[in-house]
């Protein structure tokens, strides 16, 4: 897209080719489905001087069974043509979660996690990737997963499973998905690292779309 042909568009005030670029890659595994949405309340957002720094998150509800949920906002959602043929859009990705049995109305828990992880790159502009970890191994309840009994402590990072990287007219968007693990796997993947990859396929055994079940006991490495 031209600068020029960027302009003609933009003069369309509800013009948001950013959070279109995110509906549409989930409608080629959703398609019609209309997703629960859940927005932020304005006046708490980071540019209003709040500490909220997502527009909102939707709710797929799959026919496998669990609520996909992505963020709005980690990209660049609205028209700005500083942000045109960028090599990422703003951070470069949108973040995802599955929650197994969970309708999309019970999902806020994790929608407030999602936007601590938000607040977190934010603030310290350090991003998230594809094998990283979120969780302490010293403290299992560093993460707030909305079921303290539950073995799920820590989150794994990887590329969601059904919905692929695409290039936009900001640049790369990424859906980097959160996966549920254990304690005893997170610190079985902080000695080693390379079992990673090892912990995802094993997961994939029982969850091939690796969907967070907070009643799971079973440890996969």
């Amino acid at each position: 897209m031209t600068p020029e042909e960027f302009r003609a568009k933009a003069e369309d005030k509800e013009w948001a080719p950013g959070w279109d670029a995110i509906e549409d890659a989930f409608k080629a595994v959703y398609g019609d489905q209309e997703p629960a949405h859940f927005g932020t309340v304005i006046t708490s957002r980071a540019m209003f001087g709040g500490n909220e720094f997502l527009d909102g998150y939707s709710a797929y509800q799959s026919a496998k069974g669990y609520s996909h949920v992505v963020t709005f906002g980690m990209s660049e959602l609205y028209a700005d043509e500083s942000s045109l043929g960028g090599q990422y859009s703003k951070w470069g990705y949108e973040m995802t979660v599955k929650l197994a049995d969970t309708a999309p109305q019970d999902c806020i828990w994790a929608m407030n996690m999602m936007g601590n992880l938000a607040r977190y790159t934010f603030r310290s502009e350090r991003w998230f990737e594809p094998g990283q970890y979120v969780g302490s191994a010293k403290d299992p309840q560093s993460v707030n997963l909305g079921k303290p009994e539950s073995k799920i402590t820590s989150l794994l990072i990887t590329n969601d499973t059904e919905i692929p990287t695409k290039q936009t007219i900001y640049g790369e968007l990424a859906f980097l998905q959160l996966v549920g693990i254990t304690t005893h796997e997170l610190q079985t993947i902080m000695q080693d690292r390379s079992l990673v990859p090892v912990l995802l396929e094993n997961l994939k055994q029982d969850y091939p779309d690796l969907q967070v079940d907070l009643n799971r006991t079973k440890e996969y490495i």
